[in-house]
């Protein structure tokens, strides 16, 4: 194996192609230059140097040997810089998690922000409901969530993004789409309802419940995510309550239309992030998150 001084003693030598040269390049004395270059050789058990009373040449070898030493003593001398940059933030790798919603009202911008801001920052991307962002949280899969409330995680901190509406997703050949106007949740007691799930969106869930007198008759399916909901309405199996972004999504078969009793900020969205994080490229993302 070599060391790093031989390492460079041979590339300072194979690029002046002469003793002296290489020893006043490096700021030290030929004898010794001779004996690292002698060692290098001996415990490669390679010849990569020929002597002429003039100077030198490369074997082969030797020139093929200094391609590597140039990459690594690049490496070495970039080494200490990237720390740095690591260290205060500039570089390093960030994990979000998302929920299918927060995909297309905000996590757009957020990453355009990032990317402007701290360029060597690396965001990697998950996809996932709030209940999994939390537990992604607390094992250490994810650094920041962008998820709904509530986080109940000790040491979780969070920023509110975004609020908006509750609105009636309907198939655009419905009664209530021909007729416009707000829905009131009275109307919506005799229609069939897609539902979100009580496992994995509990969170849109309670705010339906919570608005409209849901029977269990009502309900025609139940899923998971946003934009299988909106498929659904799509394909003429009933309306739904979905967030107001919604209809950012220009999906073709389906109009939304407010929601009488839905106040403006009733559905939240949060970026979510444990205090006790020691990822410092973190610590350069969370201030964009307010803008």
């Amino acid at each position: 194996m070599f060391t790093l001084d031989q390492a460079r003693a041979f590339a300072a030598v194979a690029e002046e192609l002469h003793f002296g040269r290489a020893a006043e390049r490096l700021h030290m004395t030929q004898p010794p230059l001779s004996r690292q270059i002698q060692k290098l050789e001996k415990s490669l058990e390679v010849q990569l140097l020929v002597r002429h009373p003039r100077g030198v040449e490369l074997t082969a070898a030797g020139e093929a040997f200094l391609d590597e030493c140039r990459q690594v003593l690049a490496k070495v001398d970039e080494a200490p810089r990237r720390a740095r940059l690591i260290a205060e933030g500039h570089l390093g790798v960030v994990r979000l998690g998302y929920t299918a919603a927060s995909a297309y009202n905000v996590l757009g911008e957020l990453l355009a922000r990032i990317k402007a801001e701290v360029p060597g920052v690396t965001v990697e991307l998950h996809e996932m409901v709030s209940a999994r962002q939390l537990e992604a949280l607390r094992n250490g899969a994810i650094d920041i969530g962008l998820a709904r409330p509530p986080f109940h995680l000790e040491a979780v901190e969070s920023a509110q993004l975004r609020t908006e509406a509750l609105v009636v997703a309907a198939p655009s050949g419905h009664p209530l789409v021909k007729r416009g106007g707000p829905v009131s949740a009275v109307e919506l007691q005799q229609e069939k309802l897609i539902m979100h799930s009580y496992e994995q969106a509990r969170y849109f869930r309670d705010l339906v419940v919570g608005l409209i007198d849901v029977r269990e008759e009502m309900i025609s399916y139940t899923a998971s995510q946003v934009l299988t909901i909106v498929a659904l309405v799509a394909a003429g199996h009933g309306v739904a309550l979905v967030p107001e972004s919604v209809a950012e999504l220009g999906m073709g078969g389906v109009v939304t239309l407010p929601l009488e009793e839905s106040p403006a900020n009733l559905v939240q969205l949060h970026a979510m992030w444990l205090s006790t994080s020691t990822n410092p490229a973190l610590e350069r993302i969370i201030p964009l998150l307010g803008r």
